[in-house]
C-alpha cells in the first residue's frame, strides 16, 4: 500500500492507498518542533486506531511547503517503515510542463493539485487551494502549468485583524447572513469572508481571459473548469457561482497519481 503524505503549513495529512483506492485519511498538527519519533508514534497511534499497521506500507510519497521538515519527515519513513520516500520536486516526473520563471520555487503543493485536477477534470483549469495561503493556479489543455496567484489565506486575514488591532475580536470563520452587518464580529466576518469571494471571483474573471489568450482560443468559447480544495472551499463555492468542483482530497490524489508516474 501507498502512503501519501502532504505537508502544509497548517496540518499535515496522511492518506493511505491500496492501488487507487484511498483507504484512510489522518490529519495532525504541522510543527518543526516535533521529532520524527513524534511524528512515527502519532501516526502509528492513527493507524492502529483504524485498524491498520505500519507493515501494509510498502511505498511512501511526500510533498512539503515546509522545507525544514523534509528532513525530519524522510528519517521518520527510514525508521518507521524503512522506506526512501518521492519526495516531490525537481528531477520528480509529474507529467506537466511547468511554465514558471524559476520551477525550483515552485510549492509542491500547487504542482499535485494541478496534476490531480488535469487528470480528473475538463482542461483548460483554474485550481483553487483555501489553505494557510489562498493559492490559484491556470493549466492548460496542453498540460502546461502556466502559472498563478498566491493570497493570504483567510485564516491569516482573520488573524491579522485580530492581532494588529487594538479592539478587534477574534472571529469564528461563518459566513454572514448579510454583507452590511450590524455587530463588529460579523462585519469581520464579512470583510474577510465576501472580501475573499470577491477576490475569487475577480482573478477567476481575468485568469480565465489570459488562459484563453495563451492557449490561443477566444474568451469564452472553451469552458475552463475550477476546481477547489482545501478547508474552507466548500464555504466559498456555497458563495459564488465561478466554482465549478470542490474537491477536498485532490492533493493526496495528485500524490497518487505522481507515485505512479515515478515508481
Amino acid at each position: 500500500m501507498l502512503l501519501a503524505i502532504d505537508v502544509g503549513n497548517t496540518n499535515v495529512v496522511c492518506g493511505l492507498y491500496d492501488g487507487k483506492e484511498l483507504l484512510q485519511f489522518w490529519r495532525m498538527e504541522t510543527s518543526q518542533r516535533k521529532s520524527a519519533d513524534e511524528y512515527g508514534i502519532a501516526l502509528k497511534q492513527m493507524f492502529e486506531a483504524d485498524g491498520y499497521s505500519f507493515a501494509v506500507v510498502d511505498a511512501i510519497i511526500i510533498a512539503t511547503v515546509v522545507p525544514s521538515l523534509t528532513f525530519t519527515l524522510q528519517h521518520f519513513c527510514e525508521k518507521y517503515f524503512n522506506k526512501q520516500p518521492i519526495v516531490v520536486g525537481p528531477g520528480v516526473k509529474t507529467g506537466l510542463v511547468v511554465k514558471y520563471d524559476n520551477p525550483k520555487l515552485l510549492g509542491s503543493d500547487r504542482i499535485v493539485n494541478s496534476v490531480a485536477a488535469y487528470e480528473n477534470y475538463q482542461a483548460p483549469l483554474i485550481v483553487i487551494d483555501f489553505g494557510t495561503a489562498t493559492t490559484i493556479c491556470a493549466v492548460s489543455d496542453k498540460a502546461e502549468y502556466l502559472g498563478g496567484v498566491i493570497a493570504p489565506g483567510i485564516k491569516i486575514s482573520s488573524e491579522a485583524l485580530f492581532e494588529k488591532t487594538a479592539k478587534l475580536p477574534r472571529i469564528e470563520l461563518d459566513m454572514p447572513r448579510h454583507i452590511i452587518c450590524r455587530n463588529t464580529a460579523e462585519c469581520m466576518q464579512s470583510g474577510v469572508l465576501f472580501g475573499h469571494v470577491g477576490m475569487v471571483e475577480y482573478m477567476v474573471s481575468h485568469m480565465k481571459e489570459e488562459i484563453a489568450k495563451e492557449c490561443g482560443f477566444e474568451p469564452g468559447s472553451k469552458k475552463i473548469t475550477v476546481v477547489a480544495t482545501g478547508g474552507l472551499s466548500s464555504m466559498i463555492a456555497d458563495s459564488t457561482d465561478v466554482i465549478d468542483v470542490v474537491d477536498k482530497r485532490l492533493t493526496l490524489t495528485g500524490l497518487e497519481l505522481i507515485y505512479e508516474k515515478n515508481k
